[in-house]
């Protein structure tokens, strides 16, 4: 529903919303065949990131709050401590630009997404109501 209450009813082509779904359907089996290994590129990213960001605390350690220094039971030393955002200039932090999911997460959305593909290719509707789209909205 739109904020002032009404609905919003439009009518969109079946052989659009078919397309969109084939295009997420080829795009959630491409991610997941690369999954391993863009999740072992964006963890690298993110380690890389995070020792980036250590070493300018580390620079800016005189400006630091809410110092704690901890000696563990392993024999590792632990410290924490707060830097005002304003005191480093951070670097852009990496981001997904894939899904990642667990299997059955993965064949959840597959099958629903499979399942909508086949039945909007046996209507002979055309166009999708706006309770279909907004049942399968997600995935486009």
């Amino acid at each position: 529903m739109a904020r002032n209450g009404k609905s919003i009813n439009v009518k969109i082509a079946t052989t659009k919303v078919i397309k969109a779904l084939e295009t997420k359907l080829a795009q959630l089996q491409k991610d997941k065949a690369n999954q391993k290994v863009n999740e072992e590129k964006f963890q690298k990213a993110e380690d890389k990131w995070q020792k980036e960001v250590a070493k300018l605390a580390l620079g800016a350690i005189a400006k630091a709050e809410n110092l704690t220094a901890n000696l563990r039971y392993n024999g590792k030393v632990n410290v924490d401590f707060d830097i005002p955002a304003t005191a480093i200039d951070l670097p852009a932090k990496p981001e997904k630009d894939f899904e990642s999911f667990h299997d059955w997460q993965y064949k959840e959305m597959v099958d629903e997404i499979e399942n909508a593909i086949r039945i909007l290719k046996m209507t002979d509707e055309e166009t999708v109501s706006t309770s279909t789209y907004n049942s399968i909205a997600r995935y486009l």
